[in-house]
């Protein structure tokens, strides 16, 4: 049984052709033409990946509260437009960590190419940027809570980021060599007329590939 996924089918396809583009630059040797492979499905889950995202996920509850208690003890000392910075980074870092924790399970238990890069790109773009303001920032008044915390928090970012970068490079070539390799056999199994070379041949795997691989990734 496969999980629901909260993002829209134009966000899927667009983040399946931003890891195509990143991580497929020969559509031949990238895909598998020139490599031994097996035929059988190969697991491309990572489990540092999923004990990082389960840390996490028990970690997050732990976090928030302790930056609800910090932020009740010195809201008042911090000036007018600190504390609207303060209230809107941790309501952005409490909803954006939902669904990046939600994504990432996915990705990376149901090997999601669309749904392991939005959890990359969160992470990158929004979330480290918010930790590291939330820790680095002393007139927001740091306490000594909030650098362990968050510390912990941007530990966990990064080996997070790392391994995530690793396994979708890994995935995306998987997924896309196998994909390759269904529509070589395909083509290659029809009756092609005697007449046709193979640099005709050639040329229309290439075209299919280039014209389904995208879509080969969002499954």
């Amino acid at each position: 049984m496969s999980l629901h996924t909260p993002l829209p089918g134009n966000v899927r396809q667009g983040l399946a052709s931003i890891s195509g583009s990143l991580f497929i630059q020969n559509k031949t040797t990238d895909c598998g033409e020139h490599r031994p492979y097996h035929t059988g499905h190969e697991v491309m889950s990572s489990v540092p990946l999923q004990m990082a995202l389960y840390f996490n996920v028990f970690f997050f509850p732990f976090w928030f509260i302790s930056e609800i208690i910090m932020l009740e003890l010195k809201y008042f000392l911090l000036p007018g437009y600190y504390q609207f910075l303060l209230v809107t980074a941790v309501t952005i870092i409490t909803v954006i960590e939902i669904l990046r924790l939600y994504l990432g399970y996915i990705g990376n238990l149901h090997e999601k190419v669309p749904e392991l890069a939005g959890f990359l790109l969160l992470t990158f773009l929004i979330q480290m940027p918010l930790f590291l303001f939330l820790l680095t920032d002393e007139k927001i008044l740091i306490l000594p809570l909030e650098v362990a915390v968050h510390a912990i928090y941007v530990f966990l970012l990064n080996m997070e980021l790392l391994v995530s970068f690793f396994v979708l490079k890994i995935m995306t070539r998987q997924l896309a060599t196998q994909f390759y390799l269904h529509q070589t056999d395909e083509l290659e199994n029809k009756n092609v007329p005697a007449k046709c070379s193979q640099v005709t041949l050639q040329r229309c795997k290439r075209s299919t590939i280039e014209l389904q691989e995208r879509d080969a990734l969002l499954y």
